[in-house]
């Protein structure tokens, strides 16, 4: 879209908090670039949801931050999941546009009786009164601003404790994360609950009771949240204005929580994918239900359409059939848990776990060179996290030199359990068929597709790994149904639907 049609667009939604048509056309160039970041980062954002964002921010001042980060979350983002992202890319986006320690208002030049930060900085640099103040006095300034829950001073302070301890070098290759680390080590950030709760409890603030000191402890951790937020608002405005904001964006950018690599991910991020589990089994749920509902009707009931069609003066208008029942598939799951591929064994054993009560029967077994069943530790155990720890440290797992052996692991299943699969069995192999050269024994899989419904292989390396050193994936592959890159939720999310659509 052109930008002065956008503008001239945009000036027909309410009133305009920018006094310029500059000031327009550089908040259309933010959100342009803010919504190209969204979308580079993963989020599905619409030409319509664009266009949602740029009329709804017309109707809010930009010195009200929140109310226009609300605006551009409820057009921009549809999923809680991206709301992590989308904080990330606005703070970097908007840095410049928000209240700032240079203006009082967020909007435009600093105004009469507000504080320039351009001439703070130069005093404190310099030989001004800011400049001869003491870290003590700077500290003390600072303590009694939280006291007083002064934001404007707030503010102030935090950008010339920014420019103090930071240490901040133009062009310098330094994560933010590291300037604030040593703003608030020099602030003594952890102390000042501490300090601030000993001042409330001197001027009488704070009542005896234990209730009251708590309620004062938390009102204390809050005010000093909210400056940590400030201080390091202060400094990724720096760093934008330093770098640009494609740069900062590009830094700072993460993979949404569907795109995390199971083998990779973070404890933190593992804990995020594990949340998905059950919303995705319950989407799984609806999806089979409304397939059993859409399935083929059934063969003719020749006698209810007789009798039915009285009521039509012997006309069969309305045939009637006689409805099929059809019983919930068995899936039965084969993981290999060696620690190339502990991560995703893990994960998906969750998933599997969450999805038992859509299936009359979900059996279990891990190998990594031996194979054992461990359909009881899940059926034994209230929580998931306590069946995987039996299954790591009970299963009986290790034939020889605990190293993957697909053959080996296939053959044994295959003696023992193969009469049980049955035409409402579905299969499904997790692992990276990395088998360290062993014999493949694929025939063992050749046989289990003969008496299964469907044979599914999970692979989580990605597809261009597949068949290279001792990977013979595609020996497998040859006898399955399928095989699926499966890397993270959203490939997962594509699994389960094409499981639902071969039911």
């Amino acid at each position: 879209m052109h930008v002065g049609k956008a503008v001239a667009a945009m000036a027909e939604y309410g009133p305009q908090p920018m006094t310029t048509i500059g000031d327009q056309r550089n908040l259309f160039d933010s959100l342009q670039g803010f919504v190209h970041e969204l979308r580079a980062a993963g989020l599905p954002v619409s030409m319509t949801e664009n266009l949602d964002a740029m009329r709804a921010i017309q109707h809010i001042s930009l010195a009200d931050r929140d109310s226009m980060k609300a605006a551009l979350g409820a057009t921009l983002v549809k999923h809680h999941g991206h709301w992590r992202t989308f904080d990330t890319v606005f703070d970097v986006y908007f840095s410049l546009w928000s209240r700032g320690v240079q203006t009082g208002d967020g909007e435009g030049e600093a105004g009469e009786g507000e504080i320039d930060w351009d001439q703070m900085v130069a005093a404190l640099e310099g030989g001004g009164a800011m400049g001869e103040m003491s870290n003590e006095e700077l500290a003390q300034m600072l303590l009694q601003a939280l006291q007083n829950m002064d934001e404007d001073t707030l503010r102030q302070l935090a950008g010339a404790a920014v420019s103090r301890f930071a240490g901040m070098e133009p062009g310098r290759p330094v994560g933010g994360a590291y300037y604030l680390y040593r703003t608030l080590r020099q602030l003594d950030a952890d102390g000042l609950v501490e300090k601030l709760l000993q001042r409330a409890q001197e001027t009488g603030e704070v009542g005896d009771g234990a209730y009251d000191e708590r309620l004062a402890r938390e009102e204390m951790e809050q005010r000093v949240k909210q400056l940590k937020e400030m201080i390091e608002a202060e400094i990724r405005r720096r760093l934008v204005a330093d770098r640009g904001v494609e740069a900062m964006a590009r830094t700072l950018r993460k993979p949404l929580p569907e795109d995390v690599d199971f083998m990779h991910a973070s404890r933190e991020e593992m804990q995020q994918l594990q949340k998905s589990i059950y919303p995705l089994t319950r989407a799984l749920a609806a999806r089979l239900a409304q397939r059993r509902r859409r399935r083929n009707r059934g063969q003719l009931d020749f006698r209810q359409t007789v009798r039915h069609s009285l009521s039509y003066g012997g006309v069969p208008a309305e045939p009637k059939f006689k409805h099929p029942k059809p019983s919930k598939p068995e899936i039965m799951v084969i993981a290999d848990i060696s620690g190339s591929v502990a991560s995703f064994a893990r994960f998906t054993l969750q998933f599997v776990y969450a999805m038992q009560s859509e299936f009359s029967k979900v059996r279990s077994w891990v190998f990594i060179d031996g194979i054992d069943e461990v359909t009881h530790f899940f059926e034994e155990s209230d929580e998931i996290s306590e069946a995987i720890h039996r299954v790591n440290t009970e299963a009986d797992v290790v034939w020889v030199d605990g190293h993957s052996d697909y053959g080996h692991a296939f053959e044994v299943w295959h003696d023992r359990f193969i009469t049980e699969v049955t035409h409402k069995s579905s299969v499904i192999i997790l692992g990276d068929a990395r088998n360290n050269y062993h014999a493949a024994q694929a025939w063992t899989l050749a046989e289990m597709r003969k008496r299964a419904r469907k044979v599914y292989w999970l692979d989580p390396e990605p597809r261009g790994y597949w068949d290279t050193g001792d990977s013979i994936i595609s020996e497998y592959g040859q006898h399955c149904d399928g095989v699926f890159e499966c890397r993270n939720l959203r490939q997962l999310q594509k699994f389960v639907t094409a499981v639902v659509d071969a039911q």
